[in-house]
């Protein structure tokens, strides 16, 4: 299991635009569903995704997030429409 602040620094070095859009990211781990829940925020736009443990592995050792990335892409355009 990763530490919290370090798989959120990986995304953030990994999707450079979360910070350039002003989209807030933040971590925790869900014991109960044995997954990351990812939490993508921008104003009143919220996104929340869950990050299996051997998706996060793969985001660590440097390699893109498919899901985590979707999820980022739609936020930006619910963003963008209103």
């Amino acid at each position: 299991m990763y530490d919290k602040k370090e798989l959120c620094d990986k995304i953030k070095e990994i999707y450079p635009d979360i910070g350039e859009c002003g989209i807030d990211v933040s971590v925790d781990y869900d014991n109960e569903k044995n997954a990351y829940i990812v939490d993508l925020k921008k104003d009143q736009h919220e996104l929340t995704t869950h990050l299996e443990p051997e998706d996060a592995e793969t985001c660590m050792n440097g390699k893109q997030c498919i899901g985590l990335g979707l999820q980022i892409a739609q936020l930006k355009d619910n963003i963008t429409k209103t």
